[in-house]
């Protein structure tokens, strides 16, 4: 299981790929708006590359209630802990 700091730094490395931009580092608070050029275009996008990653699957009801980053991590940390306890 990856710890919170694992999971930002994974959702950074997805948004500064599909924004071109090094530059991105998330943290728990961030908002889309807190990013240029993070429309809803990419945040899609941004989704998609996060379900691929972690091998999860949001709601469409997650994806439009996201308030900011931190709400992706815990959705993330709450779906593959569920995960790890139906592999045991």
């Amino acid at each position: 299981m990856s710890t919170r700091q694992e999971i930002l730094q994974s959702l950074s490395s997805i948004l500064s790929a599909l924004l071109g931009d090094d530059s991105i580092s998330l943290d728990m608070g961030t908002r889309r708006e807190d990013v240029p050029g993070w429309d809803s275009f990419n945040y899609v996008n941004f989704i998609v590359g996060v379900e691929t990653e972690f091998g999860v699957k949001f709601t469409v009801a997650d994806v439009e209630s996201f308030p900011n980053v931190g709400a992706v991590v815990e959705k993330i940390e709450q779906i593959t802990a569920g995960a790890a306890g139906r592999k045991r």
